[in-house]
C-alpha cells in the first residue's frame, strides 16, 4: 500500500450526509441531494467509506442497530460502526470518544493518521483528534453551532478543514489526494 494514501473516510450521518441537526430514524432520513455523487467520488479515489454515528434511540427501543446500518450500506458505505448508548453509559464508543474508529482500524487493518474525519459536530473531531486523524467539519446539520458555540470543547483540537458541506468537504479530500500523489511524482 501507498505509503501517504488516505486509506478511510469515517463519516458521520445526521447533518453531514443529510437530514438535520436532529436524529432521524431510518426510512424518514434523506440525502442531500449532493451525497451520492460524492461519496462515488471518494470511492473512486479508492478510498473506503465508514459511517460512524451515535444513536442513543438504539437503546431507548426507538430503532434497531441494524435498521441504521442496512441504510447506510444501502448509501454505499463499506461498514458502519454506531454507539447505541446514552450518553450517560459511559462506554467507549459514543463519540467523542474514538472507540468506534479503534474497533474500525483494527477489523479492517487501518492506520488512523492516514484516516479523515468528517462530521458537524464536536464530538466527531474530537473523536478524529483522539484516534489521530485528519478532521472536517461541515457547517450543515450542527456545524455552525459546533464552530460558534462548542469550539471551547475541542480542548487543543483543531479542524483541518472547514466545509461549507459535504460536497466541499469532498472536494478537500480529493484535492488532497491528489497533491499527495503530484508531490509523489515530483520526487
Amino acid at each position: 500500500m501507498e505509503e501517504n494514501k488516505i486509506q478511510a473516510v469515517f463519516i458521520d450521518r445526521d447533518g453531514t450526509i443529510g437530514g438535520t441537526d436532529e436524529i432521524l430514524y431510518p426510512g424518514s432520513f434523506e440525502l442531500f441531494t449532493y451525497t451520492d455523487e460524492a461519496l462515488n467520488r471518494l470511492k473512486k479515489e479508492g478510498i473506503k467509506l465508514f459511517g460512524f454515528t451515535n444513536q442513543p434511540g438504539i437503546s431507548r427501543g426507538e430503532a434497531t442497530e441494524e435498521s441504521f446500518r442496512n441504510e447506510m450500506i444501502d448509501f454505499g458505505f463499506d461498514a458502519v460502526y454506531i454507539c447505541p448508548h446514552q450518553h450517560t453509559e459511559g462506554c467507549n464508543c459514543r463519540k467523542p470518544n474514538p472507540g468506534m474508529l479503534f474497533k474500525a482500524a483494527e477489523e479492517n487493518k487501518l492506520d488512523l493518521t492516514r484516516c479523515i474525519v468528517i462530521g458537524d459536530r464536536w464530538s466527531d473531531i474530537v473523536a478524529g483528534y483522539n484516534a489521530g486523524c485528519m478532521k472536517v467539519l461541515v457547517l450543515t446539520g450542527a456545524g455552525n453551532e459546533a464552530v460558534n458555540k462548542y469550539k471551547h470543547k475541542w480542548s487543543n483540537t483543531e479542524v483541518d478543514y472547514i466545509a461549507r458541506d459535504f460536497e466541499d468537504a469532498v472536494n478537500y479530500i480529493v484535492n488532497f489526494v491528489s497533491d499527495i500523489e503530484e508531490d509523489r511524482a515530483i520526487r
